[in-house]
């Protein structure tokens, strides 16, 4: 799979929250996990964290959005239950992205979603928790962009 990805959220909350994040980010091949004006007591994050990600993906604590610094070229995908926001399986992931997730019982800020070049929504009813939300994203786009073969027409694994 060629390009990279970042994953983090804005205004998170709770530090299990996060450290599942980053523990999930690091297992999907992130390439650094950001959090935007977090919670102050989010920090205890790498506790939570049973992987120790920062010890090998970087973690950017921005304090606020004119603090972001994402690298050229990189786009920043917004993952919020809006009516305009594109269905997660019909999304097409830039070969750079990063993705931000909204804080918990809540939305990402008008102003982050204005900053977004592309917002998705993952076809539920209702919102999920941020972590599981972060971890179907990074499904999808290791699936869709990952080089694997197409799924077989009946049931089961290709045959080898």
């Amino acid at each position: 799979m060629r390009g990279y990805f970042a994953i983090g959220a804005e205004g998170i909350s709770k530090p299990m929250n996060l450290g599942a994040l980053m523990r999930t980010a690091n297992a999907f091949g992130a390439s650094f996990v950001f959090s935007v004006g977090a919670a102050d007591r989010v920090k205890v994050a790498y506790k939570a964290d049973t992987s120790k990600t920062f010890e090998s993906v970087p973690y950017y604590q921005w304090n606020a959005m004119d603090d972001i610094a994402l690298p050229k070229g990189c786009q920043m995908v917004g993952i919020e239950l809006t009516d305009d926001a594109i269905e997660l399986p019909e999304f097409r992931h830039p070969k750079s992205a990063a993705y931000v997730l909204g804080r918990e019982r809540g939305d990402l800020s008008p102003e982050m979603l204005a900053r977004c070049d592309h917002v998705v929504k993952i076809p539920t009813r209702f919102c999920i928790n941020v972590s599981l939300a972060g971890a179907l994203v990074m499904y999808d786009r290791v699936l869709s962009m990952g080089g694997f073969r197409d799924r077989p027409v009946m049931p089961g694994g290709p045959k080898v």
